[in-house]
């Protein structure tokens, strides 16, 4: 599965559990760290977990484990890598306060074309 295809699926997936202002930027011009970022918001730690649990679930599932996760417990802000596609859940205070798309106006916005109907 190409980066794209696995970003947009886990877009997808985000937004089976609800996500808030999902969005997809295309780093890899400007980073070594990653290809894709996909970002959401949840409204509370558990929506937020339930996010990163069904984010984590079905990928399994297409035999994508991620090489690293941070912030579970806390649940503020819940980051899996995927080496190639890094994915960012926050609480939507957390990512008001943090405001990671500003640090990252270079990048492409993917338009997600199941948010758009």
């Amino acid at each position: 599965m190409q980066a794209i295809d696995k970003a947009k699926k886990i877009a997808e997936c985000l937004d089976n559990k609800k996500g808030r202002r999902i969005t997809l930027l295309e780093v890899g011009e400007l980073t070594s760290i990653s290809d894709y970022f996909v970002i959401a918001s949840g409204g509370s730690a558990a929506q937020v977990k339930a996010m990163a649990d069904e984010v984590t679930e079905k990928l399994a599932e297409l035999g994508y484990t991620p090489v690293h996760t941070e912030g579970y417990h806390v649940a503020t802000w819940i980051l899996l890598d995927y080496s190639d596609v890094v994915v960012h859940i926050f609480l939507e205070e957390t990512r008001e306060f943090y405001d990671i798309e500003r640090l990252w106006t270079d990048a492409g916005k993917v338009p997600l074309d199941f948010l758009e109907a």
